[in-house]
């Protein structure tokens, strides 16, 4: 896991550092503020062009597919600033295999949710299918 947070943060580096140089030799002269500002605001909008055709695509499918999604995302977050609050305060060992684990779990009980829902709706159909051809 640290390897990985140290990757990424070394990737990050790298590319403020040519964006930035790129930006001088254009003769931009960018502050840090302001290269955040453009770099953090278009990946932002892209980001949302993207998310914003696939939430569109999914509604139609399926509002469950949107929710699962949201708390997919909410939950990556949540288990990546415990392992990152485990390596500041030492009060656990910082590891991609426990957030791996921990996602397994979202998973794990996703999964039961939806087959629970499944199940409903079968049985609801299956009544509401029984109960028409009695009413014929």
């Amino acid at each position: 896991m640290k390897e990985i947070i140290l990757l990424l943060a070394d990737v990050v580096n790298v590319w403020h550092d040519v964006i930035l140089k790129f930006s001088h030799m254009m003769g931009w002269d960018l502050s840090d503020k302001d290269l955040h500002f453009w770099v953090i605001g278009i990946l932002g909008i892209i980001g949302l062009l993207f998310v914003d055709i696939l939430f569109h695509a999914l509604a139609k499918w399926s509002i469950s597919a949107i929710s699962f999604l949201f708390t997919f995302a909410m939950v990556l977050v949540f288990v990546f600033a415990v392992e990152i609050q485990q390596k500041i305060t030492g009060s656990g060992n910082m590891e991609f295999a426990d957030a791996f684990v921990s996602m397994l779990g979202f998973f794990f009980f996703c999964s039961i949710y939806f087959i629970i829902r499944l199940i409903s709706k079968g049985i609801q159909k299956y009544l509401k299918n029984k109960e028409d051809q009695t009413a014929a």
